[in-house]
C-alpha cells in the first residue's frame, strides 16, 4: 500500500496503515475490497537459480553460445529483466555438456 500524501510505502503499524516517509496514516479497511500484495505472497518465479543443483534441463536451448570451460556450442538458458525496463534483458545459460553456468547481456 501506498500514501496518497507523497506516495511512499506504508507498513502496518496495529490496526493502521503508517507512511515510512512522511508519517501519514489511514485505517487498514480505508480500501476493502482492494487486493493487497504483499511479500509474503510472492513466489520463486523472479528468483534467479543460482544453486549448482539449479534445474535448468528443459528450458530453451542456444546454440549461439560457447561454454568457456569446456568449449561445447549448446546450452540452456532463462532470461530474467535484472536492470531497470529500458534495458535488455539478462540470458542466463548452463553448459549442456559439462554445467557450467554463465550470463550473458545482449
Amino acid at each position: 500500500m501506498f500514501c496518497d500524501d507523497c506516495g511512499s510505502m506504508m507498513h502496518s503499524r496495529g490496526g493502521e496503515m503508517v507512511c515510512s516517509s512522511c508519517g501519514a496514516s489511514r485505517s487498514k479497511d480505508a480500501d476493502e475490497g482492494e487486493e493487497l500484495v504483499t511479500t509474503e505472497s510472492q513466489t520463486d518465479d523472479d528468483v534467479i537459480e543460482s544453486s549448482p543443483d539449479a534445474d535448468f534441463e528443459g528450458k530453451p536451448t542456444a546454440d549461439d553460445v560457447t561454454c568457456d570451460d569446456c568449449g561445447h556450442g549448446e546450452a540452456w538458458y532463462t532470461i530474467k529483466q535484472t536492470a531497470s525496463a529500458d534495458e535488455p534483458p539478462t540470458r542466463f545459460f548452463k553448459c549442456k555438456e559439462c554445467g557450467n553456468r554463465w550470463r550473458g547481456y545482449s
